[in-house]
């Protein structure tokens, strides 16, 4: 259920970026049972780092602090609609709610007088077919080698798994 206080939290995570350089400004805060368990701001610039994203940082900060690599059962609430990236990792982590804030055309509105220099631009709209598209058929050129010898190494990974999973038993 959402809970005006957490978006609040998120949005001020999110104004840290007008007083400190290399942050921009999308902050995020992932609750589970009523309490904040994970916070993260866009470092992307800050860290050189594309991934950087606020929600990215946010479930990061929450894995580690559950010791779990699942959020099952956690709200994100963000000071700004995701981009597919962000929403990839949600969907990856096991995120059950998201609560954002300002919309991908208000964040377009606001930035649209900036150089690329001044921010790092993101087509959001890009990013939506190239994530939904094959990957042989995306505008990024691709190709497979090796194949084999790596689904090997899966294979012997998956084996040591299971050989685990029934020595715990």
């Amino acid at each position: 259920m959402y809970n005006e206080t957490f978006m609040q939290r998120a949005i001020e995570i999110s104004a840290r970026a007008l007083n400190e350089p290399g942050l921009e400004p999308f902050g995020a805060v992932i609750v589970k049972d009523g309490e904040i368990i994970g916070e993260g701001i866009n470092r992307s610039l800050k860290n050189f780092d594309p991934t950087s994203h606020g929600e990215t940082e946010a479930i990061r900060d929450a894995c580690r602090n559950l010791e779990s690599v699942d959020l099952s059962g956690c709200d994100l609430y963000t000071s700004c609609e995701p981009c597919t990236l962000c929403v990839s990792a949600m969907a990856i982590a096991g995120i059950s709610r998201l609560y954002f804030a300002a919309s991908m055309d208000q964040a377009g509105s606001a930035f649209e007088n900036l150089t690329p220099a001044e921010r790092h631009p993101i087509d959001t709209d890009l990013l939506v077919h190239e994530c939904s598209a094959p990957v042989l058929q995306r505008k990024l050129p691709a190709s497979q080698a090796l194949g084999a010898d790596a689904a090997e190494i899966l294979r012997q990974w998956a084996e040591l798994k299971l050989s685990e999973g029934q020595k715990s038993k």
